[in-house]
């Protein structure tokens, strides 16, 4: 059985790896080779697609990090989780973005689909 806050915390360490082979370690350690993920502003597909992605978030976002929200839920081979996307090191203040995501776990324990929902983005 896949320990779920742990995958979680791999995930979000693949979001926050700003150097590009630490990034690249950790993608591989969270998803599949072939693995997808989708939200609304993004559809890619396996590892180069995942770290394209991350690399444009951090763009964007620079000097922001992801941590865990308050939701963790799991059945069978689904993980649903939120998380925040903020100041670095800052406990009290308020996120920037919010989001939602609810993924599917392959036998391996990494993740194979990613669905991402934005509950909270800047104006």
């Amino acid at each position: 059985m896949t320990d779920n806050a742990a995958l979680v915390q791999r995930y979000l360490a693949a979001w926050n790896a700003t150097d590009p082979t630490a990034r690249r370690k950790a993608i591989a350690a969270a998803f599949t080779p072939d693995a997808r993920y989708v939200d609304p502003m993004a559809d890619v597909r396996g590892h180069d697609g995942v770290d394209a992605l991350i690399a444009g978030a951090q763009e964007q976002f620079a000097g922001l990090t992801f941590t865990p929200g308050e939701v963790l839920d799991a059945h069978h081979d689904v993980v649903r989780f939120t998380w925040h996307l903020g100041p670095a090191g800052s406990k009290d203040a308020e996120p920037v973005v919010i989001g939602f995501d609810v993924a599917e776990v392959a036998e391996d324990g990494r993740l194979e689909r990613v669905h991402g929902f934005l509950d909270r983005v800047p104006g």
